[in-house]
């Protein structure tokens, strides 16, 4: 050991040689240490509170801010065509009665016969008409009978009258009687051509050419003249060329319906087929009760496909006067008010616009007025949603 070594370890003071130090210093120093531990954790409990409540405010606000989707109305086609229900009707269709009393003897035409203007298709015995008709030529020729001796008699008179030999009542009385068995066979005769006309009527023949729908009497059937009463059509006879097609247009397209207009029609027995046809009438009126014009559509049946009764979907190629918008049916808010649109301006605030509805295509509706083509239109609104309430516009497929 050196000797600057030595001299230095003789200078340090040993342990035993320090001063004790007091057990009121060390208590003090604790509870210093232990203060500065208890406000370093409430700041930083304060800390951690205030964090957590701005990031709840934040959270609220940004919760009471409704997040939507938004879509675009699309403009329809200036041209488009217009599909309605229908029901095929026979272009002329008669019941044919009887208009002779008697028994049904044959009938020649069952149902589905095509027939001709003017052929035979039911015989019926009247022997109630033939005894009256030979009663009435009878009584029509002893009115000719008398008729005959009346004049002898009226002439032969006249001649006596010349002479002086008779006076002139007996004259008179000769000439009147000529008169009246003048009107008496002439009254026999009509009586006799009304029985004819009505004895012709034991044979019944086809008004027109068409096809027999309906056959409602048979053989020894007991025949009613006229349709009065119980009365049955013995025949239902239907022309079916052309086919008669009315249509009950909505009032909104009447201005587009005009004779000539070209038109078809599609039935379900005929899938991927339509058969042409075009407008032939129009009532020229809205019925005011359904906002409708009748239309009636002809359409060629040479070859009888079409049936009268058939459903058929009659379409339209019409011109759409105006702009008109579809959007999706969960766009629309439908409420006591009316329907409405919540519309979303570029500020993010909601305006419910009330709109026009036209035409229901399922998932889509037509808007004929209230909306322009660049808004922007809430999908599946709220029901309480409201009048100026601010949104967050994403876009589909965003949400997550």
């Amino acid at each position: 050991m050196t000797h600057q070594a030595l001299i230095a370890r003789q200078k340090e003071p040993s342990t035993s040689e320090l001063p004790p130090r007091s057990g009121k210093g060390r208590r003090y120093l604790a509870l210093v240490l232990l203060g500065i531990l208890l406000v370093a954790g409430a700041a930083l409990a304060f800390a951690l509170r205030l964090g957590e409540r701005r990031a709840l405010a934040k959270e609220t606000a940004a919760l009471s801010v409704p997040v939507v989707t938004t879509v675009q109305p699309k403009r329809e086609a200036p041209q488009q065509e217009l599909m309605l229900p229908s029901t095929l009707q026979a272009f002329t269709e008669s019941p044919i009665y009887a208009r002779t009393n008697g028994y049904l003897a044959r009938w020649y035409k069952d149902i589905g016969s095509r027939v001709e203007k003017g052929q035979l298709l039911a015989a019926i015995d009247t022997p109630e008409v033939d005894q009256e008709l030979m009663q009435a030529r009878a009584a029509r020729k002893q009115a000719e009978a008398q008729l005959s001796l009346a004049k002898t008699s009226a002439e032969r008179w006249e001649t006596l009258r010349k002479m002086d030999a008779v006076a002139q009542q007996e004259t008179d009385e000769r000439s009147s009687g000529y008169a009246q068995s003048q009107a008496a066979l002439a009254s026999a005769t009509a009586n006799v051509r009304r029985l004819e006309q009505l004895e012709a009527f034991k044979h019944v023949y086809a008004p027109f050419s068409g096809v027999l729908t309906r056959r409602n009497t048979d053989i020894g059937a007991l025949i009613n003249a006229g349709n009065g009463g119980s009365n049955q059509a013995l025949f239902v006879l239907a022309q079916i060329d052309p086919i008669r097609v009315y249509v009950e247009v909505p009032e909104i397209y009447a201005s587009t319906i005009h004779p000539g207009l070209a038109a078809s029609l599609e039935l379900p027995a005929f899938p991927g087929q339509r058969f042409s046809g075009k407008v032939a009438r129009t009532a020229d009126a809205i019925d005011p009760e359904t906002r409708t014009l009748r239309t009636e559509i002809d359409v060629p049946n040479h070859d009888g496909r079409l049936f009268p009764g058939a459903y058929a979907q009659a379409h339209f190629g019409v011109n759409v006067s105006g702009a008109r918008l579809s959007v999706p049916v969960n766009a629309l808010l439908f409420r006591a008010e009316g329907p409405r649109a919540a519309v979303v301006d570029s500020n993010g605030k909601v305006h419910l616009t009330p709109v026009v509805i036209g035409r229901d295509y399922g998932t889509e509706v037509e808007i004929l007025e209230g909306l322009d083509p660049s808004e922007n239109l809430v999908l599946n609104p709220s029901d309480s949603l409201e009048d100026g309430q601010s949104v967050h516009v994403v876009k589909e497929g965003d949400h997550s």
